[in-house]
């Protein structure tokens, strides 16, 4: 019983630790400049909040903790992918960073 306790306990940290970083994530997406830095904050901070949302509800009902642990590996995989594809769609689209230097843009000069 007091092993039970300690898991809710800290599962409901985590999950508020998780709850967090998708709020940070949502602020990232109004309050960042360009279409490449959202993706960004919209990637990293989601993907790490959702992880953590997952591990919490994983440490509170751990029978669930297979099949949440599968909807953590796929997320893993998924999001880092999708958002490197949406930036790439941005650039071919003629997207201008608001950074000065477009690196991409120099490495396809540099080939051709």
């Amino acid at each position: 019983m007091i092993l039970s306790g300690f898991l809710d306990t800290l599962g409901a940290l985590v999950f508020l630790g998780g709850t967090l970083f998708l709020a940070l994530g949502g602020l990232g997406l109004v309050r960042m400049p360009d279409v490449y830095n959202r993706i960004q904050a919209g990637t990293k901070a989601t993907t790490l909040g959702t992880l953590l949302v997952l591990l919490g509800a994983a440490l509170i009902a751990p029978a669930w903790s297979v099949k949440l642990l599968l909807i953590m590996l796929f997320l893993m995989f998924t999001n880092p992918l999708s958002s490197q594809v949406l930036a790439r769609a941005a650039h071919r689209a003629g997207v201008a960073p608001v950074a000065s230097k477009d690196a991409l843009a120099d490495d396809a000069e540099d080939l051709a």
